[in-house]
């Protein structure tokens, strides 16, 4: 199944969102929540199926929803469609600081794989499936799980960020990144996880003790700050501050000075 044209802006820096517009019979799927305003001439409807595959029937469909779900997306899609004979508008924001990137899929030569909870948003017809890494100990090992979101098509998606982002291509090389780092990478790009280094290394030379390697041919995108690191040091200051009482003294979450 073809995927609608999409026409967007993407706005903002490093709070961004962006702005789809939807001429009559145009539709936009997207994650439950991340909805920033629309127009009257846009309707909203909730549906279990992306409609990458119009023939899949209700348990198909339920299926399908149930694996999203893995991905860290809502077992639901709410599907943004313009009804009106003036183009509409919707935007859509992350629920973080950070990057919206932008990836036409018709350019690529492999689905793209993306983090657990990066999808934002896709063109009407975009299939969101559940996939694994290779090898279940790179999932295990790496600390970000071995389920990832895979998307396919030929129209445009959109993936959230934490923190700037860069493109790397890569030509029969490897990369080694910490792995809360990596946001998506082709199908193409082998991904594994290996020790930092030696023993001594691995205990005292780094929080983190195994690299995640990507590899191959193929382009992947990276963040300069994962989600997690992001929310572990704002829960430590809370806690140093005095913003939070600490559990483990019996204090509960929120109580303010």
């Amino acid at each position: 199944m073809h995927c609608h044209n999409l026409t967007y802006k993407i706005h903002g820096d490093d709070l961004q969102f962006v702005s789809i517009n939807l001429n009559r019979g145009e539709t936009v799927i997207a994650e439950a929540g991340s909805m920033m305003f629309m127009s009257e001439s846009v309707r909203l409807d909730t549906h279990l199926s992306d409609g990458s595959d119009p023939n899949a029937g209700f348990w198909g469909n339920l299926w399908n929803a149930g694996k999203r779900a893995l991905t860290g997306e809502s077992f639901f899609l709410t599907h943004y469609t313009g009804i009106g004979n003036t183009a509409g508008q919707v935007a859509f924001s992350g629920p973080y600081p950070g990057k919206i990137i932008p990836l036409n899929l018709a350019t690529y030569n492999a689905p793209i794989l993306c983090q657990r909870g990066g999808f934002l948003a896709a063109a009407y017809g975009t299939k969101i499936d559940v996939a694994f890494t290779r090898n279940l100990g790179a999932g295990f090992l790496g600390g970000e799980g071995f389920i990832l979101q895979r998307l396919t098509g030929d129209g445009m998606a959109f993936v959230h960020s934490c923190g700037k982002v860069v493109e790397i291509p890569l030509k029969n090389q490897t990369i080694r990144i910490n792995p809360g780092c990596i946001v998506a990478f082709e199908e193409s790009i082998h991904y594994d996880v290996v020790a930092a280094g030696n023993i001594k290394t691995m205990l005292f030379g780094s929080k983190s003790i195994f690299f995640a390697t990507l590899s191959g041919t193929g382009k992947i995108w990276l963040q300069s700050l994962p989600f997690n690191l992001l929310a572990n040091r704002i829960c430590a200051e809370g806690i140093k501050q005095g913003l939070f009482a600490n559990k483990s003294e019996g204090g509960h979450w929120g109580t303010f000075n």
